[in-house]
């Protein structure tokens, strides 16, 4: 699982800095998160591919998180994209992509699938036979939702030394890894798990754009791998976290601590501090395991 952050910044996109948008590359898909001005720029800086790109997420309608997708669709027209482009959002993205589309007479030559969200619980939006993909209902100054990207359990990994062992036919390989009991030479029934290896630990990623202190969304993300919240203030500014629907870094550690998360993954900075280490700190005081998103930083995780 691979996380290349494109802009991490609110608000107003800067010289040097960009606002929100990611790649998550997981089991072979490649999402876009979020997509605020400068996306396909900073695309092309981290030599991510935009063909790969087959679904995109949009946590919601203010234009640091989504301003960048009219003008990204309009280059997949221009490069000669067939493939399909799925496009998760609120209600009201269709039409706000597609009127700008039409305005411009640029329609794409390709199929554009809007999935627009209007539910307020948690809701999977996206599941093949590797993940599934479910909303983090928000609380923001308009309908917002997170999303966690989660693995599904792969195939148990054969033991070959025992299958030998046991007098497996190599022609049961195929059911044992599938996690079926199978016979062996002597008619007797061997169980799956002297056979196998346990497979690796399914991984999870869970994004947290825009939103005030939300205890909420605990039980949704509880025991996810990463953790991706914004931190647009730190406690010296919590005054503004109320009437913006925003939250400080020290709320941010708090919610990964309550759900157990491996990894606190900061970002949507007011540009008004000077060092991104304010944040840190703040948040290492609650919650140990804290990472800095900055633009055009990759975490394997």
């Amino acid at each position: 699982m691979k996380l290349s952050i494109l802009g991490c910044y609110s608000a107003t996109p800067r010289a040097l800095t960009n606002p929100t948008a990611q790649v998550l590359e997981i089991k072979g898909h490649v999402f876009l998160i979020d997509c605020g001005e400068g996306t396909q720029v900073q695309l092309r800086k981290q030599q991510i591919k935009f063909a790969r790109i087959k679904h995109v997420f949009i946590s919601h309608l203010h234009g640091d998180h989504f301003f960048g997708l009219p003008g990204l669709i309009s280059t997949f027209m221009l490069l000669g994209r067939e493939a399909e482009l799925h496009i998760y959002g609120p209600k009201g993205i269709k039409k706000a992509v597609t009127t700008m589309l039409k305005v411009g007479n640029a329609w794409t030559n390709f199929p554009l699938i809007f999935h627009e969200l209007t539910a307020k619980e948690s809701e999977i939006i996206f599941e093949d036979e590797k993940i599934s993909v479910k909303t983090i209902p928000l609380i923001h100054r308009i309908y917002t939702n997170g999303f966690l990207f989660s693995e599904k359990e792969g195939e148990r990994k054969l033991n070959i030394g025992a299958a030998e062992d046991y007098g497996i036919d190599v022609s049961y390989y195929r059911n044992i890894k599938q996690g079926k009991d199978v016979m062996n030479e002597e008619g007797k029934l061997i169980a799956n798990h002297l056979l196998t290896f346990d497979p690796p630990a399914p991984k999870s990623y869970a994004f947290c754009s825009d939103t005030a202190f939300n205890q909420e969304i605990i039980p949704i993300i509880k025991n996810a791998g990463v953790l991706y919240h914004e931190s647009t203030f730190t406690k010296a500014h919590e005054h503004l976290t109320k009437p913006t629907g925003h939250s400080t870094a020290a709320e941010a550690a708090t919610i990964a601590r309550e759900a157990n998360v491996g990894m606190l993954i900061l970002g949507h900075y007011s540009t008004r501090y000077k060092s991104l280490e304010v944040f840190k700190n703040e948040a290492k005081s609650i919650f140990k395991n804290v990472h800095l998103a900055e633009d055009g930083k990759v975490f394997e995780l």
